[in-house]
């Protein structure tokens, strides 16, 4: 209904101030009054006889007078059929000219506007943040409305049997650190942070004031995979530690700031993740995320933005992530897919990112897990042939297209 009206409205003050464009310029310019002009030639001319007759002037001087003023009357005279041509104006020209303007208006005003949406005014945008940062889950909570973790390579006999011994070692010895350490690590590789949570949540307890900024940047980021990309306030208090500790640490600002766009302050978000990005590696495993993200970032918050070309393509860098060895950067990677995916299947998304989101799964060796993405891209973009091109695109150049 409001749509109606926005639209009724913004048609009827078109053709209004188009409807008064042209009925001023169909009265057209003041007309010269070629009538009084000849008039007061002759009048002239009248003039000249009557001094002739008082001697006021000479006969000679008389006849010049007559001449010059009858040249300028006949000029006049001519002039009077050219000057109401010129007048006239030439309403069909005018007339497309404003529809064309329209027409032109309203078409910037459908691609770089937002048709539907009612006003926003920035202090209620920022008093909505307020109130979704105040909203945020708990820890638990959204570890239990958590979807489940993308699917990992399922280990060898081997390993799962030294994974159980490990766990039963730590069980009789929960105040190893050494052990809570490689335990932490190893259940993340697994795919189980909540397990690793818990273990890393506990080192820190036992390490107390001698934990450093990464340690507590960490554990924020294991908070974070086992709540399926939350942010939740428990994670927050270990992001602000760590930032305490260090204010340059990279992680715990990469991670801050995914907690200021989650909550509607994509200001806050930008002014995180842009020295970020700048200030490098190019292969720091924040760049590939922050890439994906700060164009959007930047509109979203008004800021005049030109996202300057990679280094290295995204998709490289999720490659290289995942052949790498050092577990950390591998969880990672797989933390920001599986964040992901879950933004993409709770809110939706543009085509671009499930696009980068199969190809990252099927990057990481989850063939079954792209396939199953592709599938729903397939189901949310049925009604867009060109979406649909480029997820299909997509898809066989990941080898799983059915």
């Amino acid at each position: 209904m409001q749509d109606w009206i926005f639209w009724a409205a913004v048609v009827v003050l078109t053709a209004g101030v188009a409807a008064i464009l042209l009925q001023a310029y169909r009265r057209g310019a003041p007309a010269t009054d070629g009538d009084a002009a000849l008039k007061v030639y002759r009048d002239q001319l009248a003039e000249v006889d009557r001094d002739l007759a008082r001697a006021v002037i000479s006969p000679a001087e008389a006849e010049r007078v007559r001449i010059e003023v009858s040249r300028r009357l006949l000029d006049a005279d001519r002039a009077r059929p050219i000057a109401a041509a010129l007048r006239k104006p030439a309403v069909v020209p005018m007339a497309l000219a404003l529809v064309v303007a329209a027409c032109g208006a309203l078409y910037i005003y459908d691609r770089l506007g937002a048709p539907g949406y009612g006003d926003q005014p920035l202090r209620e945008r920022l008093a909505a943040a307020e109130q979704t940062y105040r909203d945020r889950p708990s820890q638990a909570a959204a570890e239990a409305a958590a979807p489940a973790p993308a699917a990992t390579p399922q280990p060898d006999a081997e390993f799962a049997a030294l994974m159980e011994k490990l766990r039963a070692a730590v069980a009789a010895r929960p105040d190893d650190q050494q052990g809570l350490a490689l335990l932490a690590k190893n259940e993340a590789e697994l795919g189980n942070y909540i397990a690793a949570r818990r273990a890393q949540e506990h080192l820190l307890e036992l390490i107390g004031d001698k934990a450093t900024a990464n340690d507590h940047a960490g554990l924020a980021q294991t908070m974070i995979f086992a709540a399926g990309g939350v942010v939740s306030p428990e994670a927050e208090q270990q992001l602000i530690r760590a930032l305490q500790i260090d204010p340059a640490n990279p992680l715990a600002r990469y991670f801050s700031g995914l907690m200021f766009a989650e909550i509607g302050r994509p200001d806050r978000a930008f002014a995180l993740w842009e020295p970020l990005l700048r200030e490098g590696p190019s292969d720091a495993p924040w760049i590939a995320p922050i890439r994906g993200m700060l164009q959007d970032t930047a509109d979203a918050a008004g800021i005049k933005y030109q996202l300057p070309d990679a280094k290295g393509p995204s998709v490289d860098d999720v490659a290289n992530a995942g052949q790498m060895s050092a577990q950390d950067r591998q969880d990672m990677i797989k933390g920001m897919v599986a964040q992901l995916e879950t933004r993409l299947t709770s809110e939706g998304g543009p085509v671009e990112e499930w696009v980068k989101l199969i190809t990252s799964l099927a990057v990481l060796g989850e063939k079954d897990h792209a396939k199953a993405i592709y599938e729903k891209a397939v189901q949310t973009f049925s009604a867009d042939d060109a979406a649909l091109g480029k997820i299909e695109a997509a898809a066989s150049d990941a080898g799983v297209t059915p």
